[in-house]
């Protein structure tokens, strides 16, 4: 199944300058190892030497945190989405 992904311009030279662009998988968690397989300069800014999801970075699907999720192995449907933010902090 598509999946759009969409990341900020701050790190689209590791999606060869693309913010948006479909991405084929059959599960939530699939998507995400195929989207740094795929661009795999995005797993320095995604992920931290643990391979957990950096602080500063939100991954969300759909409208959900993937935090917030109890299990990644979520089946892809129709019109899903994966958005990258990252955190601003500062004053």
């Amino acid at each position: 199944m598509q999946l759009e992904v969409s990341v900020p311009l701050l790190i689209s030279d590791c999606t060869k300058g693309k913010t948006r662009f479909p991405l084929e998988a059959g599960t939530l968690a699939e998507a995400l190892r195929t989207l740094v397989e795929t661009y795999p300069l995005l797993k320095v800014h995604l992920y931290n030497e643990q391979g957990e999801v950096r602080e500063h970075v939100l991954l969300y699907y759909n409208d959900d945190n993937i935090a917030w999720l109890d299990d990644l192995d979520i089946p892809i449907r129709p019109g899903d989405k994966l958005r990258v933010l990252q955190a601003v902090s500062g004053g």
